[in-house]
């Protein structure tokens, strides 16, 4: 692997892709990734991604956003994300992106749960896998893009109050120094260290333990999002995500006695809270949700993969409800960063979920995660190519006898992002926070 490179991106979801779709042809880029490529969370997302629709939507849309989040939103971000929405859109129509349409060629839109309309894009309940894919297709197509699957970066290299590249292990190889002027984190989020996860294992909030060792600013690493519907399994792994378009298209919760006990279009930590709730009432590990109010054509047509996975489960979701339970779905903070990426470290940056930019708040509403990985990666792409500071390497003093253990180093680095998380809110700690070791 070469040891230099203009710009280094870690991770391989829509935020670390379209972070190289919109850098300058002319810059170099390593995009490295701890596992294979599509082995992200961008690529499991169902749901869809959310769009302004007109002008008339923009008060809406804006305020849906801060009712999910709490009213802590970052105001400019939340419009930033909302402004952008229909450009993003637009371009990735023009990447390839098939988004589902009416008989008459028009989008189609649907909705979830916190929404006030429908103003969700789909592909099928498989959204997250249309873009990505896609995404990927077009970066595969670069000449100055360089991509390593099976990369862990283990640290990140400072000089001069700067980020100036990374320690990475490849494969079996030994750990190396590979240097660059500018690191973009688009790590994803932490759900690796919890029992009950919607997301790959392997995501287990590196970026974050790297940042506390640094000292770069982390904000609100104990607001995560717990998705009120998983599909309920005694087996351990990750865990199958019932898209909340199922709820935004008719389905409902019903307990022990398959009575309905919430408004199943409120935001999710209330649904998930509600559904707790209603377990503890009725002790029983799950409740259920109910997909009689769609009818099979819709199911078949919008929710086939939902379908098919039940069925491997053993449930047909056309003839009987499905056992769910919440579980650990989102990271609404993260690094703090800005609308553009900029961390408290100069030129280290941080998109998509890995960064808290403030736009969601306390909590995500649903749909929004694509669009803002999309947004500000997009931002911050762009204020890289527009740095025209030159980097200088120096000599760095690299002890790299400290990452020859590197079960050791990562098991550090998990419990350095737990001990955040019940520093920040021990109350969510005790409930959720259980790890894997």
């Amino acid at each position: 692997m070469d040891n230099f490179y203009d710009v280094i991106v870690v991770g391989t979801g829509v935020a670390g892709l379209y972070t190289c779709l919109n850098l300058a042809k002319e810059k170099k880029i390593l995009l490295l990734t701890k596992d294979e490529v599509l082995n992200c969370d961008s690529y499991l997302a169902q749901g869809g991604i959310c769009t302004l629709l007109d002008e008339k939507d923009y008060k809406p849309y804006f305020e849906d956003t801060l009712k999910a989040g709490r009213f802590e939103n970052d105001l400019i971000a939340v419009h930033d994300m909302l402004v952008q929405s229909k450009t993003i859109i637009s371009d990735l129509i023009l990447k390839g992106v098939d988004f589902d349409k009416n008989i008459d060629g028009s989008l189609n839109y649907t909705r979830e749960g916190g929404h006030s309309t429908f103003r969700i894009l789909h592909h099928q309940d498989i959204t997250g896998k249309e873009i990505t894919s896609k995404l990927y297709g077009r970066v595969k197509e670069l000449d100055n893009v360089t991509i390593k699957e099976f990369a862990l970066v283990m640290d990140i290299l400072e000089q001069d109050n700067s980020c100036c590249g990374v320690i990475v292990k490849e494969g079996e190889k030994e750990p190396e120094a590979i240097y660059s002027r500018d690191v973009v984190f688009a790590t994803g989020g932490l759900g690796g260290l919890f029992v009950n996860s919607t997301n790959f294992g392997h995501i287990t909030g590196d970026a974050f333990a790297i940042a506390k060792r640094h000292g770069v600013e982390l904000k609100n690493i104990n607001y995560i999002q717990i998705h009120p519907t998983v599909l309920y399994s005694k087996s351990k792994g990750r865990r199958f995500l019932i898209s909340e378009s199922v709820r935004g298209e008719g389905a409902k919760l019903l307990n022990k006695d398959k009575e309905r006990f919430v408004n199943e279009l409120l935001p999710r930590d209330v649904v998930a809270g509600a559904i707790i709730n209603q377990m503890k009432k009725d002790n029983t590990e799950h409740v259920w949700l109910d997909f009689s109010d769609i009818s099979n054509e819709e199911i078949m047509h919008h929710f086939p993969n939902i379908y098919n996975k039940c069925l491997e489960e053993g449930y047909d979701v056309t003839k009987e409800p499905i056992p769910v339970v919440p579980a650990q779905h989102y990271l609404m903070g993260g690094i703090r960063a800005d609308i553009c990426g900029v961390t408290s470290l100069k030129h280290l940056y941080a998109v998509g979920e890995t960064a808290n930019n403030g736009v969601h708040g306390a909590n995500r509403l649903a749909s929004n995660s694509l669009l803002e990985s999309l947004t500000f990666s997009k931002n911050c792409a762009r204020v890289i190519n527009y740095d025209k500071s030159v980097f200088n390497k120096k000599n760095i003093e690299i002890k790299m006898k400290k990452y020859s253990d590197v079960e050791k180093w990562q098991k550090e680095n998990k419990q350095l992002v737990l001990e955040e998380i019940r520093k920040n809110d021990e109350v969510f700690y005790d409930k959720w926070c259980n790890s894997k070791d």
